[in-house]
């Protein structure tokens, strides 16, 4: 490798670390807004299915075979949701557009034709960055739930104590 394609990787690697905060900002926006198996229902979506979808993008340098495994995902089970307001449709349209988009910009950035492969590197993170954001939230809706058992119990047992 020569100095001038070190040079290039640093700057795609610098760019990349500029598009972190997107990267966050678009999957929390797709897990608090999308339709998919929320905590604490009979459908509710597992870290483990998620950690699987990180895996598979872990192992592939390709954008088409992540997205087929999530569409494996929806065919099996509605955790991820299904329709255009799905959690699965939502990844997919960011793989397809921000994310595409994005790596494009940094390809530019950097005069780069390794976009592909760009688009490989912001899919992982945001991917990543998906599954801690999920477990995030699992955490907040038990949080919430003992927050309202407390509450019941608490009014419970004032409507016992007037009573008596």
């Amino acid at each position: 490798m020569d100095a001038n394609d070190q040079k290039i990787k640093l700057k795609i690697q610098k760019e990349i670390l500029q598009s972190e905060d997107d990267l966050v900002n678009w999957i929390e926006s797709a897990l608090e807004k999308c339709k998919y198996g929320r905590p604490n229902t009979r459908n509710e979506l597992e870290e483990a299915q998620f950690r699987n979808l990180v895996r598979v993008a872990d192992s592939t340098e390709s954008p088409a075979v992540i997205k087929n495994f999530l569409r494996y995902q929806v065919g099996r089970d509605e955790k991820w949701g299904r329709g255009k307001d799905s959690l699965a449709e939502q990844i997919i349209l960011d793989i397809d557009g921000n994310l595409r988009l994005e790596a494009g910009k940094i390809a530019n950035k950097a005069s780069s034709t390794d976009t592909k492969i760009i688009q490989i590197e912001l899919i992982r993170r945001y991917l990543g960055y998906g599954s801690r954001y999920l477990k995030y939230l699992k955490v907040e809706d038990k949080n919430k739930q003992g927050n309202v058992a407390k509450e019941n119990k608490t009014g419970n047992s004032e409507v016992i104590k007037k009573r008596t």
